[in-house]
């Protein structure tokens, strides 16, 4: 017997769009170097903010502890998939939860990174530092305190920047296997996940 049962509330809903445009347009504008790569990410990490704070206070399956679940139990779960007789869950399933909060975590790094690289090579953002107290300092020690400057922010960019660029990439994987999990989980349960993201109702098979 199907019937269905409301799962996601609007707010997990709108979490997960949002967090789709914004890391999409992230990650389309980041070769420019624009303000909207910037306010995309600074708009990914709010939304990240939002959903660990509500991964607490949520709805009964936006909380954490509806769907972080042991490793065994992520290892039976996986089992039962690739013997396509999955266990069925209402909320995430074990490997869907801690895909969640992989993805999470790894955004994080990703926004973190950005922030810092946008404060090395522009002095801008919240994780800027104070500005220089101006002192009264020879042309010679002048030019030499600017060039020892200098080459620490480029040490310091390439770090940053390494790091922003790896943790992106590694983000993009997460999202492939993401996709292929709904697609993959869809079809054995026989049940439309994307649509049950738009409007928060999925199948609860008794």
């Amino acid at each position: 017997m199907k019937n269905e049962i409301r799962v996601w509330d609007p707010l997990v809903r709108i979490f997960h769009w949002s967090l789709v445009a914004g890391f999409t347009i992230a990650y389309l504008t980041g070769e420019e170097e624009s303000s909207l790569h910037i306010y995309s990410g600074y708009a990914v990490l709010g939304l990240i903010t939002f959903r660990v704070v509500w991964g607490f206070i949520g709805t009964r399956y936006a909380r954490f502890s509806d769907f972080i679940y042991s490793q065994h139990a992520v290892s039976r779960y996986l089992k039962s998939l690739v013997s396509r007789k999955p266990e069925h869950y209402v909320g995430h399933n074990p490997a869907g939860g801690w895909m969640v909060i992989i993805m999470l975590a790894s955004l994080f790094v990703v926004s973190i990174s950005g922030l810092k690289l946008y404060a090395v090579e522009e002095g801008l953002g919240p994780l800027a530092g104070p500005l220089p107290a101006v002192t009264i300092i020879s042309p010679a020690h002048a030019d030499d305190n600017e060039d020892e400057r200098e080459g620490n922010e480029s040490g310091a960019g390439k770090f940053w920047e390494e790091i922003h660029e790896a943790s992106t990439n590694f983000m993009l994987f997460l999202v492939f296997l993401h996709i292929t999990g709904v697609i993959i989980s869809g079809r054995l349960h026989d049940e439309n996940l994307v649509k049950a993201m738009l409007t928060g109702k999925k199948t609860r098979k008794d």
